[in-house]
């Protein structure tokens, strides 16, 4: 199987669930919270530098429990910056003739 490279946007989202977990983990040990989370320490480490930029849903769901996060709560943190931007309101019509005269 081949895997295709990771989109710019992919690598950033995997670096802001990386510092969400790392700040969520905060004065806890990565094997504590790897063990309680049953996952590898190794796994914990990929994922909070960004190196594993897309993990599995259930290896988030467990680490999030762990750490007591709501699942919604990291959606919409790791989807912060794309909604940014595809939010703005589109120009109105009128907006658009006054630019164009």
């Amino acid at each position: 199987m081949v895997r295709l490279p990771l989109t710019p946007a992919e690598v950033e989202r995997g670096e802001r669930l990386g510092a969400l977990l790392r700040q969520a983990r905060g004065c806890r040990s990565m094997l504590d919270v790897a063990l309680a989370s049953r996952i590898s320490p190794e796994t914990l480490r990929k994922i909070e530098s960004g190196r594993v930029a897309t993990p599995a849903f259930p290896t988030i769901a467990a680490i999030a429990d762990t750490l007591g996060l709501s699942l919604d709560a990291v959606w919409t943190e790791i989807n912060r910056a794309e909604r940014t931007v595809d939010d703005q309101p589109a120009p109105s019509a009128a907006r658009h003739a006054s630019l164009a005269s």
